[in-house]
């Protein structure tokens, strides 16, 4: 049996009524419902009523608007005393069309991103290509940072808010499943030290997967330190800014130089965060749990 039917089997949700997902997307792939949802959406206050809702869509004739709201109700919308409001997965429907999921696959050519390679020093550039933006160097390649983001989100925004928003929810995705909650279902993630690295040149990345979804992410190492106490305490007393500094400009996060590998069987990782004349040394396990940590002064270091 595999993990995830095991999950499923102990969890507490009773799917006895659930729809299969072919059912689920043959509902919402009618024009009509994908409309009411994106009434609902749109109205300022919820719930709506029925014929406020079905002035909204647009459809003189009540009984077939009634068929297609009959629909949705159950999975995707709800009927209150006041009228009509969504489900979680009507939401996620509608938040899916705006952000591009279903219609949308823009390509962006490359442009510069800030920072400098970790191999040759040399101009990092960003570009955007089958719902993802990577980060690399122009001249060696060297893959800096490689992460899916919405196509609805390159909507009304610079290069360098686009940046600004990739940065931003990197981390805050990969904040989510190490603390064992799947970003896209909010099922529970695994997180794992692993020697697959594509598309990084790395000895060793980190990979959170869902047992529920299969959601996967898979980042170095050191981004798992930027919501560590010990590395934020130690870099922000010394004025560095980490939250406000693009992820990739810390060459201890997506460079191999700052990490050792101490064992691998089981795993215990080493990385050094060097601050002009100090050094702070994290040492974490398996679980990628800080189990030890010192500052050291460079210049007492034979």
């Amino acid at each position: 049996m595999s993990d995830s039917a095991s999950i499923r089997e102990d969890s507490v949700l009773d799917c006895d009524d659930c729809l299969s997902p072919a059912e689920a997307f043959a509902i919402v792939a009618d024009e009509t419902r994908l409309t009411i949802l994106e009434a609902l959406w749109e109205s300022p206050d919820r719930p709506v009523p029925f014929s406020e809702l079905r002035r909204r869509v647009g459809v003189d004739d009540s009984a077939r608007f009634n068929y297609h709201l009959g629909k949705l109700r159950g999975q995707f919308v709800h009927k209150t005393d006041e009228g009509y409001d969504f489900r979680h997965a009507g939401e996620k429907v509608v938040r899916a069309v705006l952000a591009g999921t279903f219609n949308e696959d823009p390509v962006l050519p490359a442009f510069p991103a800030p920072g400098t390679c970790v191999s040759c020093d040399g101009p990092l550039e960003a570009d955007y290509g089958d719902e993802k933006l990577t980060i690399a160097c122009a001249d060696c390649e060297r893959v800096h940072a490689h992460e899916e983001f919405p196509p609805g989100g390159l909507q009304n925004r610079s290069t360098d808010a686009l940046l600004s928003a990739f940065d931003q929810r990197v981390r805050h995705l990969h904040c989510l499943a190490a603390d064992g909650v799947c970003p896209e279902c909010g099922g529970t993630t695994s997180t794992e030290l692993s020697r697959d690295t594509d598309p990084f040149e790395l000895d060793v990345v980190v990979n959170h997967r869902c047992a529920q979804c299969a959601y996967e992410a898979v980042s170095p190492v050191g981004l798992v330190l930027l919501d560590e106490s010990t590395v934020l305490g130690f870099l922000s007393s010394r004025g560095d800014d980490v939250c406000g500094t693009p992820f990739w400009r810390f060459s201890w996060v997506v460079g191999d130089d700052a990490l050792t590998i101490v064992d691998d069987d089981p795993w215990r990782i080493s990385v050094r965060i060097e601050h002009e004349s100090d050094a702070l040394v994290v040492e974490l396990d398996e679980t990628l749990a800080c189990i030890d940590s010192r500052v050291e002064h460079l210049g007492e270091i034979a």
